[in-house]
Parts: C-alpha cells; structure tokens; sequence
C-alpha cells in the first residue's frame, strides 16, 4: 500500500470522530466559534478527504454570539445506528477559570448531507460526549467527561457514564462514573467500543499540549471496572520532543472492510524555536494491530509522520491555487466560514459577483464581527483581495487578515482619518492576552494616504515565520510592500488566550469590515486567491 504523509486533514481540524458506514469513511472536527458547526468530511481511502458538510447550519441548532474564543463547539461525535446518522457535540459558553459552562446535544440525519434535526438537550457535566450504540442489547449510551470545579480531588473527574433514550430524548437511569483516567490526569474525550465480548474504553489525557496521549482501558462489563492497557497510552508524542507529530491525542477507532484498524488523532506541527502551531490542531492517521485483545499502534506510541492507506493522497489537489468568486448563485464557497452568529446576512451577503461586508463589531469581538476567512493550510502561501470601501473616519475600517482570535492577528485595513482622507494602516495583537491591546505599525504621519475614490489590491505573503502585507491602488499593476515583516508564528495556539492548554483552533486567512459609528457601513470584495507556497523553510511539506 502507498504510503502517505500526515495529517489526512491539514489545518485547524482538531478531536476527529471517525466512522464507516459501508464503504464510506466520515470524520467530524471541531469548529469552536467558527460559524457553521462542525467539519465533516468524507473519504473513500482513508487518504483523500472532501468537506461534504457543516451540519449546524441555524440559530435552533446553534448560536455562539457571547462565546468567548475557542469555546464554542467541542469535540463533535459521530456515529450511525444502521438507521440514521447521529451526531452528538458540546457548545461551551465558559471555559477559564474554575467552572466551565458545557451544554451537550444531539442531532441525527437520515443522510450525512442531512436535513439534520433540532437539537435534543442531554446534560451540561461536562464536555466531550460521545454516543455508542450498543450491537447486542440495542441501547445507547452516553459518555462524556465529567467536571468538578471542587477539585475534589481533580478537575477532570472521570468518564461517566448513563443510558440514553431516543423515544424520550433524555439520559435515564442511573450515572456512573466509570473510569478517572491515569497519573497523566486530564482524562476526556471518550469513546465506547465492543469487540470480542469486550466494551473497549478510548481517551485522551495530558491536556491538549504536549503531554497529549490516547489511553485505552478494557472491561467485560460496561459499567466497569476498566482495566487500562499495559502500555497506558497506546499513542503519544509527550517523551518524545523531535517527533515530527507533537501533541498526538484525542483519537477515535474504525476498522476497515478488510478487518484493518486504523486510529484518527489529533496533532501539531511545530514550528521555529518557540514551537508554535499556527496550523492548530491536525488530524492525522495511524495503523493498528490487535493483540490478545489489546489495540497497539504499529511503530508506536509515536506517531508516524508516514502511514501505509489504501490508496496514495493527491498531492496536486494540495497544492493547487484556490480562486474563489463570490457568485450569489453558487453561495459562499464552503471553505469560508465566520464567527459564531447564525444570522449570517447581518454580516454578509453575495451580490454582483462581490462579498459584501457589512460593518459590525470590532475584529475580534465575541458577538458580532463581520469577518469571513478560510483556513491556512500550508506553511507558506500568498493570499489576496481587491477592497472596495470609502470610510468617513477612523472608526470605519475594512480589509485583509491573518487571524487567530482577538489576541493574536494582522490586519491591513482600509480606513479614513478624522478628516474623511482614506489612507492604509495595519493592526496588529500580537499574543496580547489578556489585555488586548493593539500594536499600530503605521498610525499618522507614518500612515499611507490613498485618493478617497478606487479600488485597492490587498495581499498578504507568509514563508514560513514571516508575513508581509503589500497593495496596489486601482490601475497599478506593480503591489507595493507596506509595513514591517511580521512574525508569522504568532497567529497560532501557543500565542492566543489562555495559552497553556486553553487555545485549541488555527490560522485562518480572509476578509473583514468594522463600523463602529453603528452605521452598518459595507465594504465590497471581488474575489479572493489563496496560492499554497513550497518554500524551502518548511520541513514538513518539503
């Protein structure tokens, strides 16, 4: 079998849920504050994988407006019954500090592509839920972690569990607390599996840095006792710091038609001496092997940068330039998605070929921001616009960004001083959490002045650390640098907020518009190109 190199899904795809159902593959990632909810793809190897869907689509299903950053949709779990598609997630209201508010739901669909359902309330004890449907008895069960603000005597308490009745909707009968995990603490993310007269339990512990692991545990009986494995933790990166895949974690079981397992996980990619993620959490692949009823993964437990699938991954569709048109007929491309608000057309529409931005909030604000953005995938790529937008003033401001959440970004803006002259400045919070105060590489008189009429090119170009943001003006051929190079690995989980276990999405790249005179002035986009880069900086994509 080829081998192919991970993670199967580059980027921000973090605490992958993965499922077959005949001879198709489905994973399902987190999308914290990312508006719509949850990433499912589809796969037919187990190496190329489609977005087919983001299921939480409405404001009956979801609204994060108020969620802080990386709160928002946890850990999704999907599975299929032989009858319909359930899928069961966290929406986090709170995440610092001693308590964390976590309400848990489940929708279902006939098909993957849905219509998906109204979403059916279970509890708010913790995060991570998953379902199991049970082959033998026919019932399901939910899991999830449990919290104890108490610390009596940890946070994370253990994995409880309860059946779940779906002509009720509701969790019935007695909880348990099942199974508190191993010295390496912070147990979470379970899932529930049978084989052999076995009930196999999977999670992760470490937190989700570089201590993160996958333990397995096994009991006869589904209330327990659970025997953890020999091993403990049959994957992780944690004694290993030169491993190409850091952070391995958080992972979900799926055998092939052929009875070969493999194991979805989440992880990152290092980069510079700082170790930063600008690409958040990964999802990556490994191969398994059972053993006297024990799962093992091949070569580990670290994980393997190559992994043997069933078919090689299309590198050119990797790399290939996306141009996207902002052509009403088709929708927003479903690469892009914004933050939090399930009203979308208070922030954006489609018309004439153009993204419309209506200004809202300022950029980062955790209710209403008009920003709209892809996710970085490469190491290295150019990404570009063409702005059209006449501010009165300086609380009027629009243009490109490389965004992370409200502590860290860069942001080239087209505004307007106090006397309604446009002119070009650059925003930048570079990891200012708590704070978030702004850093303004170009304020007056550094600021560039542009006519109050025209068009404007924007473009941003990341190689590997360094950002730099250039334009031109309308009938300019030739793009101008403007502003300092900027280190790029800031935009990443190790510079946002609460870093220390408490940022948990990626870099993304778009558009954005602010009005904060409370006018609703719009700003127009034509077209945006996202261009990947081989840049020789790169020791994972070279």
């Amino acid at each position: 079998m080829p081998q192919v190199r991970n993670p199967i899904l580059p980027g921000f795809n973090p605490d992958p849920s993965i499922l077959r159902v005949g001879d198709d593959y489905y994973i399902a990632t987190s999308t914290f504050e990312w508006y719509p909810g949850v990433q499912i793809h589809h796969s037919k190897d187990l190496a190329n994988w489609e977005l087919v869907t983001r299921p939480l689509t409405r404001k009956s299903q979801l609204d994060m407006r108020g969620d802080p950053d990386s709160c928002g949709i946890w850990a999704p779990c999907l599975t299929h019954d032989g009858e319909k598609f359930w899928l069961v997630y966290t929406d986090v209201k709170r995440k610092d500090g001693s308590f964390k508010d976590t309400h848990n739901y489940i929708v279902s669909a006939p098909a993957i592509e849905g219509p998906w359902s109204d979403p059916v309330y279970t509890n708010s004890s913790g995060f991570d839920p998953s379902l199991f449907h049970d082959p033998d008895t026919g019932k399901k069960w939910f899991v999830n972690m449990l919290w104890d603000h108490r610390r009596r005597p940890l946070l994370f308490a253990g994995i409880a569990l309860q059946e779940w009745d779906p002509v009720s909707g509701k969790l019935v009968g007695p909880r348990k607390n099942i199974y508190r995990g191993t010295e390496l603490a912070l147990v979470e993310g379970p899932h529930l599996y049978k084989r052999n007269g076995w009930y196999y339990l999977l999670t992760a512990e470490g937190g989700t840095g570089y201590d993160h692991a996958v333990t397995f545990a096994r009991s006869r009986d589904i209330w327990g006792p659970y025997e953890t494995h020999p091993d403990k933790h049959i994957l992780s990166s944690k004694d290993h710091p030169h491993a190409a895949l850091q952070r391995a974690g958080h992972g979900d079981i799926v055998d092939t038609p052929d009875g070969k397992t493999y194991l979805v996980h989440l992880t990152g990619r290092p980069t510079t001496q700082r170790r930063r993620c600008v690409l958040g959490r990964e999802t990556a692949i490994q191969e398994c092997f059972w053993k006297d009823d024990w799962l093992f993964v091949k070569g580990g437990p670290v994980p393997s940068l190559h992994v043997e699938l069933p078919a090689a991954r299309d590198e050119d569709r990797y790399w290939e330039t996306k141009k996207y048109s902002f052509d009403a007929g088709e929708g927003l491309h479903k690469d892009f998605q914004w933050l939090r608000t399930p009203e979308s057309e208070r922030i954006f529409n489609l018309d004439n070929n153009k993204l419309n931005l209506i200004g809202r909030e300022s950029i980062g604000s955790w209710f209403e921001q008009a920003l709209v953005a892809r996710r970085q995938e490469h190491f290295s790529y150019d990404a570009e616009t063409v702005i059209d937008f006449s501010p009165t003033d300086e609380r009027e401001f629009a243009g490109l960004t490389a965004y992370y959440c409200r502590y860290n970004f860069f942001y080239l803006i087209v505004s307007a001083h106090s006397d309604g002259q446009r002119e070009l400045l650059i925003m930048a919070s570079e990891a200012s959490w708590p704070v978030g105060n702004l850093v303004l590489p170009l304020s007056n008189p550094d600021s560039v002045v542009i006519p109050n009429e025209g068009k404007v090119r924007l473009k941003v170009t990341v190689r590997g650390k360094e950002l730099q943001f250039w334009y031109a003006l309308e009938g300019e051929q030739e793009l101008k640098k403007i502003g300092p190079v900027f280190d790029a690995s800031i935009v990443s989980d190790e510079c946002g907020g609460h870093q220390a276990h408490g940022s948990f999405t990626g870099a993304f790249v778009g558009v954005a518009a602010s009005d904060l005179n409370g006018t609703g002035r719009v700003a127009s986009f034509e077209g945006f190109v996202y261009t990947p880069v081989k840049h020789g900086s790169d020791r994972y994509e070279v």
